[in-house]
């Protein structure tokens, strides 16, 4: 009994919801033809723009911030690269060799430092920003849906009294119902009536902080950064003089195909004179040339030092082109990436998703585009999507700022 009698609230609650969609539906109908009057207040229409606005900027800040910082991460990897083949190529009896090795070290060093201080002082003030957002866009909503019951009721209220046959029993019971939708719209009103403009007044100072934040950050990087260089310029320097004398010579070789610019269409028989200029990198006076000298034999192909190039294919949904590896049948129709919840998430409508912080979700577009409102992402949890495999019962949307994509 105790199991129906819990059934019977559900379905009551239930009802009642579907009860007043249908009514503030019928009442916005006859708002929108002229048929009711509709409660205005341009003062707080003003700061919904405001707050729209500075939503839209914020989600802008917030995606530019993280390119930087992906660029700042790129960045690093090559110049590390760079380092190690430095390291590489500097043979053990080079002077300065020690001194080589320890700058490379530093310059690594820096650059994490430099990453992680954007992302304490920059990125995560960021988030925590434009984390507000959603409630308040949730309340804004919640409000209008408050204030087409206020004026449902008071409308009713109103037909009641002007009747021509009147029910008092039924005017008080109006009345009553219109007191008290009033009441929870006016509540709701007070408190955003005060929270926009603080909010709206709050971008200045947030916008100043966090660029000087990444300017100072910026500047100081390169500061150090210039240091270090300096002090790889003054070792490479100091190998340069220590071996000034040597002559390092680097021959161009003919093609195989391709017949160097004067050349005859046919390479030079083996053991004649090769076609092919040598190139001398000399830090002394060369000697003068005796006239009709011959030059020395080119060197086979062998010798010059191979390219390597690395591809990187490029990935497309999940996977990577041109890989052999499985599919993703596993993964549900139009997947895109994943995103992990960094924060719990409180849905406020039947379409949104329950997120807790480390929650997965995989995310897929909209099946109609032109729903999709600025900041929400449309998914399903990866936890509910491998135990039902249906997305009618398991997708909805949510913030995207309350997530940091994974995948």
């Amino acid at each position: 009994m105790a199991e129906m009698g819990s059934k019977g609230v559900t379905a009551g609650k239930i009802a009642s919801n579907v009860q007043k969609k249908l009514t503030r539906a019928q009442e916005k109908v006859l708002q929108k033809l002229g048929k009711a009057d509709e409660t205005k207040d341009e003062q707080f229409e003003q700061c919904v723009q405001n707050f729209n606005k500075q939503l839209t900027e914020g989600t802008r800040l917030q995606k530019d911030l993280r390119t930087y910082l992906a660029s700042v991460k790129a960045m690093h990897e090559a110049s590390k690269k760079l380092n190690e083949c430095l390291q590489e190529v500097y043979e053990p009896d080079w002077p300065g060799r020690d001194e080589a090795n320890k700058i490379a070290e530093n310059n690594d060093l820096l650059w994490l430092d430099y990453h992680q201080k954007l992302v304490d002082q920059a990125l995560l003030t960021m988030d925590t920003y434009l984390g507000q957002f959603p409630d308040i866009k949730s309340r804004i909503a919640k409000r209008g849906r408050k204030l087409v019951d206020y004026d449902s009721a008071r409308h009713h209220f109103e037909s009641l009294q002007t009747a021509k046959k009147k029910d008092e029993a039924k005017i008080a019971k109006a009345e009553e119902e219109l007191i008290k939708a009033q009441k929870v719209f006016e509540e709701m009103n007070v408190d955003l009536q005060e929270e926009l403009p603080s909010l709206w007044n709050s971008r200045v100072g947030f916008y100043v902080n966090t660029f000087q934040s990444i300017a100072g950050l910026e500047e100081n990087f390169h500061k150090e950064m210039s240091k270090l260089n300096q002090n790889l310029n003054d070792v490479l320097i100091s190998l340069e003089k220590q071996n000034g004398s040597n002559s390092f010579t680097v021959k161009a070789q003919p093609s195989d195909n391709v017949p160097a610019k004067g050349s005859s269409p046919s390479p030079p028989p083996d053991g004649s004179p090769a076609a092919t200029p040598e190139i001398r990198v000399n830090h002394e006076p060369e000697p003068a040339t005796t006239p009709g000298a011959t030059l020395p034999k080119s060197p086979s192909q062998s010798s010059l030092p191979a390219v390597v190039v690395e591809t990187f294919s490029a990935t497309v949904n999940g996977t990577v082109e041109g890989s052999s590896g499985p599919g993703r049948l596993d993964l549900p129709p139009g997947f895109m990436f994943k995103v992990q919840a960094q924060h719990d998430y409180t849905a406020t409508d039947t379409d949104e998703l329950q997120l807790k912080a480390g929650d997965v979700v995989l995310v897929i577009p909209f099946q109609n585009p032109e729903e999709q409102d600025e900041g929400w992402l449309m998914g399903v949890k990866e936890s509910d999507w491998n135990q039902h495999k249906e997305l009618e019962k398991c997708r909805g949307v949510f913030p995207e700022n309350f997530t940091e994509r994974v995948q």
